[in-house]
């Protein structure tokens, strides 16, 4: 067990000036599948069906049946009824292709690992959307193994009439631009965007076209493929097992996500930036006992409750004053204006929060008026978002407010500081993935630096997780036997915290992978205890005189 410390000075060095407690943690709130990541598990029976899965999965000899042996065709041209009679555009087109082109496949080396399909997101995206849903009848979920329904699934047959009331015939009213809801209810399978090829190349003109309902049936597939096989693998212990992983990983996430930040190792911190909360936990914070009362909750005023990544920034109420008139308010809107036009990835909604914040007055540092500028940002999975987000923060930062006389405006710039997800990898590929030291070198070329120092350690990971081959990326699968050392097993220096050049000093940074303000090394989480992909990063930072 390690402590997961670092220090940028001595912790015997005395302050040179105030503390500002910070922490920054991707809560995780999108994933549901409970077979998502490899955890450690008292059951055997959990060993046996991953291993037993994973060695279908790569002979699965026999066994590779096609899609239309899986899906036959009275199900599909129910499908096709559904899709027809509740408007979905494109349906003949999509027909003409299941038969062409998804029908004749097997099922493993065809589907399940086909990279193209991948690529697309003809099943990753629609199972984002619908795997499941925060919506203001309840928490939804899709009839599938990967997430936490319920019911049981003993046949096709069984789970296709779950799987087609719940797409055509369930209200949903995904949680929007208010907490409460203030969208129309639609059936479920309205949810679904297209899938444009400007972002995703692999798409087709003519796949993009048909995306909503090619989709539609694309994810049956995939749902039909993983019923079929762990009743195959495991008949009468699969549902078990997955029963008991969601009680411990899914259903008591977010008590277990409050009670960290509510816990004694976090009670002490000014600010909280969170990434990838769900739009149902803004409700939570704000009606938490301890967490509500010290903390005001601040998130976006598009809060996005459909997609449901959305970053919140959490600062104390004894410390900050969030309406003063001088400097308040969300900027989010104006500084994503000001990202670069070719910036090699874009922002998502949701994903990045901005927000004015003013010190009270018997906090107040003369300097700069107290005015502190806010961020809290989750990044694109490669990072390359990273760096035209961070400058384009730093950019409309330093811009003199206009709403306030040249006269009465500080001359220093307000302090920022900016907790991210940054998804920094160990090692930089230009125009691929963003490198951690090539990310910090940026930081220091524009005047800004992370948590981490301007010289980071691309071993202090803050993520540690393998994928499963349960799940609908299987691109991203590793063996079991090879979770520790794999290049597809995420371990990477992610999480920051961004501030000014001499504005603080860094006395002491941690991780932790626990709950419990520790870190052990040698662990991937998230764990039965520890609910989130990605380590949470604390730093105490102290104010330069």
């Amino acid at each position: 067990r390690a402590s997961g410390r670092f220090f940028a000075m001595s912790a015997d060095e005395p302050d040179s000036g105030r503390v500002l407690r910070v922490a920054t943690w991707n809560v995780a709130a999108v994933n549901n599948n409970p077979f998502e990541y490899f955890i450690t598990h008292h059951d055997p029976a959990y060993n046996e069906l991953m291993a037993d899965f994973e060695a279908f999965i790569d002979s699965p000899g026999d066994g590779d049946v096609t899609v239309g042996e899986i899906i036959d065709d009275a199900m599909f041209e129910e499908l096709v009824a559904e899709m027809r009679a509740h408007g979905i555009e494109g349906v003949d087109a999509t027909a003409e292709y299941w038969h062409a082109h998804i029908k004749p496949r097997c099922i493993v080396s065809g589907f399940l690992k086909d990279k193209a399909i991948g690529a697309k997101r003809l099943c990753s995206m629609p199972d984002r959307v619908t795997n499941t849903i925060n919506a203001a009848e309840g928490v939804l979920y899709r009839p599938t193994v990967i997430n936490c329904y319920a019911q049981d699934m003993p046949t096709v047959r069984s789970w296709w009439e779950q799987w087609r009331r719940f797409m055509f015939h369930t209200k949903a009213t995904p949680l929007s631009s208010k907490v409460g809801g203030d969208a129309a209810p639609r059936d479920v399978c309205h949810l679904l965007d297209p899938i444009q090829m400007s972002k995703y190349p692999a798409v087709t003109a003519s796949e993009e076209a048909i995306s909503v309902p090619l989709q539609t049936a694309c994810m049956a597939a995939f749902d039909g493929i993983l019923v079929h096989l762990v009743n195959k693998l495991a008949p009468g212990k699969w549902h078990g097992v997955k029963r008991e992983m969601v009680k411990a990983l899914n259903e008591n996430k977010t008590r277990r996500t409050l009670d960290i930040l509510a816990s004694p190792a976090y009670r002490s911190c000014d600010v909280f930036f969170v990434q990838e909360a769900a739009a149902a936990l803004v409700r939570d914070l704000e009606s938490h006992s301890e967490l509500g009362e010290r903390y005001h909750v601040l998130y976006p005023e598009k809060l996005d409750g459909k997609r449901d990544q959305n970053s919140l920034v959490l600062c104390s109420k004894k410390r900050f004053d969030v309406d003063d008139p001088s400097w308040r308010g969300e900027t989010t809107t104006a500084v994503t204006g000001f990202v670069a036009k070719d910036a090699p990835a874009g922002v998502a909604p949701g994903d990045l929060f901005c927000v004015r914040v003013v010190e009270r007055s018997s906090q107040k540092n003369e300097k700069d008026g107290g005015r502190y500028v806010l961020a809290s940002f989750h990044g694109d999975t490669n990072g390359l978002a990273t760096i035209p987000v961070v400058d384009a923060v730093d950019k409309h930062a330093l811009l003199p407010d206009p709403t306030t006389p040249n006269e009465k405006t500080p001359k220093t710039p307000p302090r920022l500081v900016f907790g991210m997800d940054a998804n920094t990898h160990k090692t930089h590929e230009e125009g691929k993935k963003q490198g951690v030291s090539d990310f910090a070198a940026h930081l220091e070329k524009i005047g800004l630096v992370s948590c981490w120092g301007v010289e980071p350690d691309p071993r202090a990971h803050t993520t540690f997780n393998a994928r499963t081959y349960l799940q609908p990326q299987l691109n991203k699968a590793v063996r079991f036997a090879e979770r520790a050392t794999s290049s597809s097993t995420d371990k990477h220096p992610k999480d920051h915290i961004v501030f000014r050049l001499g504005t603080f000093d860094v006395r002491i940074v941690t991780r932790d992978n626990t709950g419990e303000g520790e870190f052990v090394d040698d662990t991937p989480f998230p764990t039965l205890t520890f609910p989130s992909d990605h380590a949470l990063v604390c730093a105490e930072l102290v104010e330069e005189a």
